[in-house]
């Protein structure tokens, strides 16, 4: 309990209903709880929810595996440059790493807070083989612009849709685009959830059987198949060094359900957020950018950056809403700034003003389904307090 007697509001809650406990009792009951049935549905309804033919899905225990395995299945490894944005969360570039290739960090465009695509075609060199653009908050990155620098230039594109399900972008579902692969995040904050787990999508079939291999150990088989065979079917060869990424069916279970709520999820985050903008207006805040056109956003987060008007730093405003007993965050803490990749490549924060001003200025705010409109508000009012300094 917080000083005012009110409960201290969480930055995000996810919302698990019956049907999601009802379908983990059942996954329980069944004694398959690894890789199964329930992980094999949820990846055909993931297509299916896509709705576009032809796309291959393919669930993973966390985005960052599948950043991983889906560069590893395009061939990136040492002496290759991936490009990626220093605005996003260490994963998007530490996959890069695990492959022995090199991070280039390029800014972000400061109206939109995503990857500049100028900047991204100014940092290509001859070792650059893919780029990694980062769908942040829920808005979708300029992915045409992207697509067309890749083409131009023989790269891969690999999409961190961590905070996009469902965004759209030129109209089209993120994971539905031109990139080679897209990788979505089912975290237990994210827009749904599997507590952890990630979802690969391509429309590339060599690319996608070498995803399911290398998810598994490098196997030849999964389990599933080789376990519900109706001949004895124990043999498998390991075809190359693989990893430990497969989602097990308890996680598939709420996955299932949580995927039939990903509209309705995305409406009420929708609501939220205009919400906020309605009670946040005229405060020294600048709100998070809008979606492109009538593009959607997918609401991931609600970042607001503290205008030159605002009498209290950033550190001070958050203190005093958590004083207030409510719950915020800072996304993110940018890699130029991390001690890694700071002296791996000697980054200073001169050479990503837009990234380091945003940080400097930007807190996210509590979001998420179970949110009510008088949560909204006593946010807002704390905020006031806060910025009346």
């Amino acid at each position: 309990m917080t000083s005012n007697a009110l409960p201290f509001l969480p930055f995000a809650l996810p919302e698990i209903g019956e049907e999601e406990i009802a379908e983990v009792v059942d996954t329980l009951r069944s004694g398959w709880l690894t890789t199964g049935p329930k992980t094999k549905r949820f990846e055909d309804d993931f297509a299916a929810f896509l709705g576009q033919p032809g796309l291959h899905c393919m669930a993973v225990n966390s985005a960052t595996a599948g950043l991983h395995l889906a560069l590893e299945a395009l061939g990136i490894g040492p002496g290759d440059e991936v490009i990626t944005t220093t605005h996003t969360f260490t994963s998007t570039a530490e996959v890069v790493r695990y492959l022995g290739a090199d991070v280039v960090l390029v800014d972000i465009d400061p109206a939109t807070l995503c990857i500049d695509p100028k900047l991204v075609e100014a940092a290509i060199t001859p070792r650059t083989k893919a780029i990694v653009p980062v769908h942040y908050g829920g808005r979708a990155a300029d992915m045409a612009a992207i697509l067309g620098i890749a083409l131009a230039h023989g790269l891969k594109v690999v999409e961190d849709a961590a905070h996009a399900l469902p965004a759209t972008c030129g109209g089209q579902l993120v994971g539905t685009l031109g990139s080679d692969t897209t990788v979505f995040s089912f975290y237990a904050n994210k827009t749904i959830t599997t507590g952890e787990g990630g979802m690969v999508v391509t429309r590339d079939a060599s690319l996608a059987k070498r995803i399911r291999t290398m998810r598994l150990h490098g196997m030849s088989r999964d389990a599933f198949d080789r376990f519900t065979a109706k001949v004895p079917s124990w043999y498998y060869e390991i075809v190359a060094p693989g990893f430990k990424y497969n989602l097990t069916d308890i996680a598939s279970a709420l996955g299932i359900h949580q995927l039939r709520r990903a509209r309705a999820f995305q409406q009420r985050r929708s609501e939220i957020a205009a919400a906020y903008g309605e009670a946040l207006h005229g405060l020294p805040l600048t709100p998070p950018p809008e979606a492109a056109g009538a593009d959607l956003h997918a609401w991931h987060l609600y970042v607001v950056r503290l205008t030159d008007e605002a009498p209290i730093e950033r550190d001070a405003f958050i203190e005093s809403l958590y004083a207030s007993g409510i719950g915020c965050s800072v996304h993110y803490i940018p890699l130029h700034q991390q001690p890694y990749w700071r002296d791996r490549y000697g980054l200073s924060a001169s050479q990503f003003p837009h990234s380091q001003r945003a940080y400097e200025r930007l807190v996210s705010l509590p979001i998420y389904t179970r949110m009510t409109r008088a949560d909204v508000l006593r946010v807002a009012a704390a905020a006031r307090v806060a910025l009346s300094v």
